[in-house]
Parts: C-alpha cells; sequence; structure tokens
C-alpha cells in the first residue's frame, strides 16, 4: 500500500486549503489516482489496521438492496437488531443527523437512509424504472460480463440525479467500470469526494472485494483495481493522524480467502466472518473523528 502513503504525502505536499460542507476544512487536491495488482494481493493498508468486518458487511447490505442503518448493524454484527440496540455502525450518524432531518423514520430497530447506494444498485428508477430487470443493476452487471465481456459499457452506477435530495448522504463512490481482458476482470472507481485517512482505504478494500465476488460468480480471473479521486482531502482534524501514519513501514499485503459461491443469490447468504485476509499483520489503529 505504498501507493496511499504516497497519495497521502502528495496531498500534503500539493493541497490547497479550503472550506468544506462540515465546517471542519481540509488540505485538498482535485484528481487523482492509485492502481492495484489484485493477482499481487489484497489491497488493505498495513500502516494502521483495516475495519474489515465493518467493510464486508456494507458491501453486503449494499448488494441486497438495503437502506436501514439498521440492518446494516444486522449483517456486520450477524445479530438481530433487537440485540443491536445502541451498537452504532458507519451510517448511524448520517442516519441519525441527515436521515432525520429528510423526516425518515428513525428509532431503535429502524433508521431509514433514503435511496442511497443500496437501492441505487438494485433499483435505479433513472434506468428504465419500469423495467425491473434493467433497474437492478448488479443483476445486469453480472448478466453482461458473462455474456458480453468485451463491453465497454460495465458500468455500476450510484449517482441519480432524481433522487439525490432524498438521500441521507450523496454517494461518495458515485460509478464504478469494469473491463474484462483476457480472461481477467478489472474494475475502476471514480469517488467524487475522498476523505483520504478515514475513507479510502475502506473504499480501496470494499470495491476490491467486490472485484473478487464478481470474479467468483463469472468464473474469470482477477485483474487491476484501480482508484480515482475527484476531491481529496485530509480534514484538519485528521493532521497528526496522517502525520502518525506517514512515519510508518507498510507490511506485506495479505491475500483474501472468501466462501464459495456460484451466483448472487448464493452471495447474499454469506456473512462477514466467512470472508478472512490471510497473513494480514497490520500495525496498530490510529482514531480519528469523522466528519458528518
Amino acid at each position: 500500500m505504498k501507493q496511499y502513503l504516497d497519495a497521502l504525502k502528495y496531498i500534503i505536499d500539493n493541497g490547497e486549503e479550503v472550506s468544506d460542507r462540515t465546517g471542519v476544512g481540509t488540505h485538498s487536491v482535485f484528481g487523482y489516482q492509485m492502481h492495484f495488482n489484485l493477482q499481487n494481493g489484497f489491497p488493505a493498508v498495513t500502516t494502521k489496521k483495516l475495519a474489515w468486518k465493518s467493510i464486508i458487511g456494507e458491501l453486503l447490505w449494499f448488494l441486497e438492496g438495503s437502506t436501514d442503518e439498521r440492518r446494516l448493524a444486522e449483517r456486520t454484527f450477524d445479530k438481530d437488531r433487537t440485540e443491536l440496540i445502541g451498537k452504532n455502525t458507519i451510517w448511524t450518524a448520517n442516519a441519525d443527523a441527515q436521515g432525520v432531518a429528510l423526516g425518515y423514520k428513525n428509532d431503535d430497530l429502524v433508521k431509514k437512509l433514503g435511496p442511497v447506494y443500496g437501492h441505487q444498485w438494485r433499483n435505479f428508477d433513472g434506468i428504465d424504472g419500469d423495467d425491473k430487470n434493467k433497474a437492478d443493476q448488479i443483476t445486469w452487471l453480472i448478466d453482461e460480463i458473462e455474456t458480453n465481456p468485451n463491453s465497454r459499457r460495465l458500468i455500476l452506477s450510484a449517482w441519480n440525479p432524481n433522487q439525490i435530495s432524498k438521500m441521507a448522504l450523496p454517494p461518495c463512490h458515485t460509478l464504478a467500470q469494469f473491463r474484462v481482458m483476457n480472461g481477467r476482470l478489472s474494475c475502476q472507481l471514480y469517488q467524487r469526494s475522498a476523505d483520504m485517512f478515514l475513507g479510502v482505504p475502506f473504499n480501496i478494500a470494499s470495491y476490491s472485494l467486490l472485484t473478487h465476488m464478481l470474479a467468483q460468480i463469472c468464473d474469470l480471473k482477477l485483474g487491476s483495481f484501480v482508484w480515482v479521486g475527484g476531491d481529496c482531502h485530509i480534514y484538519r482534524n485528521h493532521n497528526k493522524q496522517v502525520a502518525e501514519q506517514l512515519k510508518r513501514k507498510p507490511q506485506n499485503l495479505p491475500h483474501l480467502h472468501m466462501p464459495n459461491f456460484k451466483n448472487l443469490q448464493e452471495l447474499l447468504e454469506t456473512k462477514p466472518q466467512e470472508y478472512t485476509l490471510k497473513n494480514y499483520d497490520p500495525l496498530d489503529s490510529i482514531k480519528a473523528p469523522m466528519a458528518v
């Protein structure tokens, strides 16, 4: 993950001080790209501990199409929501702030977020909304990869302009393009807004995991994951944490071990504890507040 540390240093050296929606303020650059060869190992940050279970839980939550934060808690911790009252996820603050402001149901058992990622992935109203098969981007994407692997139109989009105002958080990772070349599946993600310290390691791991999942379903080998950022920023209250991380030496990359599944339905039946990173030996976690 030297590429990631290089990105942090580039922003520190070349970024500009700008204000932002949260009021915290950032050090930002516009436009950056990183490449990861998935055959060389899984791109999990090693200079601090990755929230691995949360990454898997969120991705499974997206893939099933849910937009209820309490369902995310169930997915992540593999318990019934009645046992998870007071247990937070990475989306709890958004549900309790923006979700409530939008008038969505919010109590101990249900915390609605509006038509965020899961809704767009599985029921994108802007793509022939009357045709459920076409509105379901994940089902369409798998079928298209299998039947038309040479396509340059293998796009997964979370950005629906018609529904942005209804979302508790407009998508930061907005669009992913997949490409099959010589039997290898690659993914390029475009992230419009990139919290480089807290969010980006999470996003890199999430879409790399999605690429592994789709490759297994479609019986393809692994290619590359390419991360592209728009507004790439370090929040002012993350400066000390970034400085600490840049002092650390990257460890060897781990390798992903996944359960066997042949289709989307079998994938959705898997649980976070079935996904492991072999030989993952990260350095200690570095805590930092999330700007909401």
